[in-house]
């Protein structure tokens, strides 16, 4: 893409407004995070259902990176993120009228597709607006996944304090997906220039074992960072802190880690920086299973601290050790993160249905019982950042091994 100082201000609304879908994009994980419980209830759900129902938005997502990766070059992104308003409305207004669970399945998948769609119109777009400050602009863009959640999480707080049942919270998101929506009329995109970056090359680009690395270890990354943030209500149902002032608390410190992640990651290595991801998130998630009450929240600080940086920085890696992939590679890869949380999240489900089945089985009732549950989850959610230090700390070895060698 080519931008001159004509396009200044078309350019600056651009960003505007893909911030703007990226806040709905955070808001839907953090509000859908905070009516678990109420859909549950309403609907009758186990936890495996709620699993596969927090699971359809993850399938969703992947779905559209994936085909948003390999049309964007034909397609343009402005065609994509009107694909993301129409697939977020839709799925908004579908959940609000669900009447079941099959229905709640079909309206969180469009709302995936929607969140999948954003991302990969806008991450490339971003990337070839700022050519001459990539790294510094695509921060900026994603402080707002973060920053959406935090949002996301006061709005789902607010009104469930004031008596607000689930359904007005979805429908509050309806608000900026309109304004966004409102921004891309009459807004002139920059041209597209495939000459240099095709979709066939980067497709060659994939043949690579960093790649499939990469692309692997994403899943992990990502349910450790979003598996446990969906499951929040769960967790802390029993811990006396309140879930969504912790998602709140969690991903505040995400956002502002993000904003300031420039610095930090051009003067560490970034394999490094995702050893010490994986060591704090490794902390954050035992001190979690073993605090409760105030010192909740400052588990949840060491666990943020963990998890900040871990998508931007596997992207990063993506971008500085794989270039020639593409916008192909970076959808690819954020894709497959979302594919992981979608695979995971049913099969967290499934633990805490367990051990709630074991608990009943030895007359544990009540309280005892979700306690259980929530330690079902972080006890095995903990497994996953301990195979991250184990493999991040493999590949940190083995590209030390190969500077050394060059």
């Amino acid at each position: 893409m080519k931008v001159n100082e004509n396009n200044y201000i078309h350019t600056n609304r651009i960003f505007i407004l893909s911030c703007l879908a990226l806040i709905v994009t955070a808001m839907t994980f953090a509000i859908r995070a905070g009516i678990v419980p109420e859909l549950g209830k309403q609907f009758e759900l186990t936890n495996t259902q709620i699993g596969w129902v927090i699971g359809m938005a993850f399938w969703g997502f992947p779905a559209a990176t994936v085909l948003g990766g390999f049309l964007y070059n034909s397609f343009g992104p402005k065609k994509l993120l009107w694909v993301a308003f129409v697939c977020h409305a839709t799925g908004l207004i579908l959940t609000i009228i669900a009447n079941g669970y099959y229905g709640l399945l079909f309206s969180t998948f469009l709302v995936g597709f929607g969140n999948g769609a954003v991302e990969a119109a806008c991450n490339p777009l971003i990337s070839n607006m700022y050519k001459e400050n990539k790294t510094t602009m695509l921060n900026k863009f994603h402080v707002w996944f973060p920053g959406g959640i935090v949002i996301g999480a006061l709005v789902s707080y607010a009104l469930s304090s004031m008596g607000f049942t689930w359904e007005y919270q979805i429908a509050i998101m309806l608000f900026p997906a309109t304004i966004y929506a409102f921004m891309l009329v009459g807004c002139e995109f920059p041209s597209l220039d495939v000459e240099i970056d095709t979709t066939s090359s980067n497709a060659k680009a994939l043949l690579s074992p960093l790649f499939v690395f990469f692309f692997l270890v994403m899943t992990i990354t990502a349910t450790t960072e979003l598996g446990t943030q969906g499951w929040i209500s769960e967790i802390l149902a029993t811990s006396g802190a309140t879930p969504m002032l912790i998602l709140a608390l969690i991903t505040g410190i995400m956002a502002i880690g993000r904003y300031f992640a420039g610095p930090l990651v051009h003067s560490l290595n970034p394999v490094g920086v995702l050893v010490v991801s994986a060591l704090l998130s490794t902390l954050g998630l035992f001190l979690l299973s073993q605090f409760s009450g105030a010192m909740v929240y400052v588990a949840a600080v060491v666990f943020a601290l963990g998890v900040t940086y871990f998508w931007p920085t596997m992207l990063g890696c993506v971008a500085e050790y794989l270039p020639k992939t593409g916008a192909l590679g970076l959808s690819l890869v954020g894709g497959a993160g979302m594919a992981g949380v979608a695979i995971f999240n049913p099969i967290i489900g499934a633990w805490a249905d367990e051990a709630k089945q074991n608990a009943i089985s030895n007359g544990i009732s009540g309280t005892e019982l979700t306690i259980a549950s929530s330690q079902a989850i972080l006890s095995n959610l903990l497994v996953f950042p301990i195979l991250l230090i184990f493999m991040f700390s493999g590949l940190y070895l083995y590209r030390r091994k190969s500077v050394r060698q060059s």
